[in-house]
Formats: structure tokens, sequence, C-alpha cells
């Protein structure tokens, strides 16, 4: 396609042919990551009717990037991202491809769930950070990384809203098993896609590897500004992304539903998160998005406490729909703020501490949830999460106010 095409603003992204060439893999591979998440969710209730194993099982996919992002965000600075890229992208197929052929044999079991729940989380604790600190050498120009971002975003929640529906019809008419087989197809999808992609081999920083991991942790913790983007995504992520983790529950004990039902709740999450991150699209500059953040996760804790009031579908899809807005807006619009002010040899640290916060934070959420569910039930423990995030919003509000108050009375 010829560079000289005029792209919209709320494509500009794509008028690089490296970042196209991601696009197209990343939206079919990440399309299959949804239909695996809602089959696997689903294998997990129906053979054991349990909450908390949905929470820990929720709880070991994301995890790892608490403890091993940061780490590898240091690992990876010091290598080539695309080569490592193409390696966990492989590895993840394979496992896909494992879980796929232990369930049609009927040899799966809550511990073999378990045991690849948790190499899933391994294999994204390098994989997340890799993909999002490409972001700026598949468009080249540093302008147009902001759109990279927001189109990505929007890439992921059109899946988040086409994948979960598609997997209830899937589940209705086939099994588990040919949905975990097509996401091991879908990675696949992404790897000839980032064979044919072409760009110099990405710079590599030198020093030991705790001397890397220490820069990274010097320049995210010492800026005050950057510590509450984290923060923030910390609270988000541990008390909204939580609802991931009992949705089966409200599918099928709160709204006496069955695999299209939890199809159509993930759905309209989806929905929420497409039609906020299409917003981001067009509202690039990071200046514009911190007050757009704490908007964010009021909608979040609103969302939360609906959810926990709800027994009926249509006021559960709606407080889905807010989860999704408000998570993807925090999430999006702190990842946008953190790399647009981040210098090009630390991002991959930057982005693993982001990515750790995040995941991590939500595997923390979902274990919770999942236990809280356990004892009191799916609405009670949506509206513990809901409440607390309120109390941290409240929070902020009265800091940000504080501190409106010192400044204006430091000019005089």
């Amino acid at each position: 396609m010829p560079a000289s095409i005029a792209w919209p603003k709320r494509l500009s992204a794509l008028r690089h042919r490296n970042f196209r060439l991601y696009f197209a893999g990343h939206s079919v591979s990440t399309l299959g990551t949804w239909i695996q998440q809602v089959a696997l969710a689903w294998l997990i209730y129906r053979l054991t009717d349990s909450a908390a194993l949905l929470g820990v099982t929720s709880c070991l996919v994301l995890l790892p990037q608490l403890f091993i992002g940061p780490v590898a965000g240091a690992w990876i600075d010091r290598h080539d991202k695309l080569r490592l890229l193409l390696i966990t992208q492989s590895l993840m197929a394979a496992q896909a491809a494992v879980l796929a052929m232990l369930t049609t044999t009927g040899m799966i079991t809550s511990a073999m769930i378990v045991a690849m729940s948790a190499v899933l989380g391994m294999l994204s604790a390098f994989d997340t950070p890799l993909r999002q600190s490409l972001l700026s050498n598949f468009v080249g120009d540093r302008g147009d990384l902001s759109n990279a971002l927001a189109l990505n975003a929007t890439l992921f929640t059109c899946s988040r809203f086409v994948g979960p529906p598609l997997a209830g019809l899937l589940l209705e008419y086939t099994s588990e098993s040919v949905c975990f087989s097509l996401n091991a197809l879908s990675y696949l999808a992404l790897v000839a896609t980032l064979l044919s992609v072409r760009i110099e081999p990405t710079a590599r920083v030198s020093g030991s590897m705790g001397e890397v991991f220490r820069e990274g942790l010097e320049y995210v913790f010492h800026a005050p500004n950057v510590r509450r983007l984290i923060l923030g995504v910390l609270l988000v992520n541990l008390t909204a992304s939580s609802y991931a983790a009992v949705l089966p529950v409200f599918a099928k004990d709160v709204l006496s539903g069955d695999a299209q039902t939890l199809g159509w709740l993930w759905g309209a999450a989806g929905l929420g998160s497409l039609a906020s991150s299409l917003c981001l699209t067009n509202h690039q500059q990071s200046n514009q998005l911190p007050r757009a953040l704490l908007i964010s996760a009021l909608i979040s804790a609103l969302g939360l406490l609906l959810l926990g009031f709800s027994h009926g579908l249509y006021l559960s899809l709606t407080a889905m729909a807010l989860l999704g807005a408000g998570i993807t807006v925090n999430n999006v619009g702190t990842n946008i703020i953190l790399q647009s002010g981040a210098p090009n040899e630390l991002r991959g640290r930057v982005v693993s501490i982001y990515t750790a916060t995040r995941f991590g934070f939500d595997a923390i959420g979902g274990l919770l949830a999942g236990l809280l569910a356990s004892q009191y039930g799916g609405p009670k423990a949506m509206a513990i999460a809901g409440i607390t995030l309120l109390c941290y919003c409240i929070w902020s509000v009265s800091r940000a106010t504080f501190e409106g108050i010192v400044q204006r009375k430091s000019r005089y």
C-alpha cells in the first residue's frame, strides 16, 4: 500500500507497513485468546462448580507478570525484541495445542488446568511487555505512537466484543477443545506476519541485569506523576478487573443462564471497551488524559456496584459495559502517558512495570474475588470491590483538590 495515502487521524499509525502487518496478525491472535479465555472459564466451572478455582486459574495466568514482568523488562531491553516475540508466540501456540489435546482425550483435570494456566502466565509475563515496547519500532515515528497504542487497544476490545459471544456459540455447538485449537492456530497467524516485518534489530542496553533493572525502577518510582499513574492502575485492576474471575458465577447462578449468557456478558464489557478505545484514537495528547483517568475509575466503581446489586440480564449487561469502558480508559490512557514520556532505551522496562502492575494486581483481584464469591456469593464480592474503588476515587479527588489549593496559594 503506498505510503503517500493520507490516513485519517484515527488511523495514522496504519500508514506504517510494519504496524499494518503486526495489526493484522495480532487481530487474529487476540480473537483466539478471548475465545480460549471464555472456553477455559466455562470448562472449569462445568467440571468443578468452584468459584475459588476460577479465581486461582485467573490469578495464575496473570500473577507471574507481577513478579517476573519487571525483571523480564530488563532482560528484554538487553536482547532483540522481535526475535523474542517470535519465540514467545510460538510457545503460546504450543500451550494452547496441548490444552486442546488434553481436553479432547478427556485427560484434563483440575490440576492440569492449574498447571497449564501457570505456563500461560509465565509466557505472558514476557510476551505482553515485548508487544507493547515494540509498537514504537513498528510505527517508526514517535508522533504516531499514541495512535498505535490506541489502535492496539481498539483491536483488543473489538476482539473482546466479538470473541466471547463467538466462544458461546462454539461452546453451544462444538466443545472447549475446538476453542483451544482455534487459539493455537491464531498465534501462528501473528508469527506469520511478524516474519514479514522489516525493522532494524532493536537497540540493546549494556550493563548487568541488576544495573538495568535498578535503572528502570529508579525512573518509575522517583517521579511523583509516574508513581500516581502506577497506583491508579493498581487500584482499578485490583478491584474493577476482578469481575473476570467470577463472571461464570453470574451467568450460571445469578442469571440462571448458560455459556451463551456468559458470552453476552463478556460481549457487553467488550462493547464498552470498544467505544472508549475508539474515543482514545482521536484524543492522543497525553496532557488531556489525567482527568479522564479519574473519571474512568469512577465509572468502573459504578459498574461494580451495579453488578453487585443486579439480578437481571439487562442491568448486568449495562454494568459490564460501564466496567469495560472504565477499565479500558484507565489502562490505555495510563499506557499512552507512560510511553509518550519514556526514553527509548527505558521503554521495555517502563512498559514491563506498567504491565506487571496492571496484570499482576488483576490476578490478585481475581483471586480475592473468587475467594469472596465462594464464601459470600458473586454479587457481594463485586459490591465490596466497588466500595473499595469508590473510596480510592474519593481520596484521589481530595488529594487533587488539596494540591490545587496549595499551588494557587504559592502563586501569591
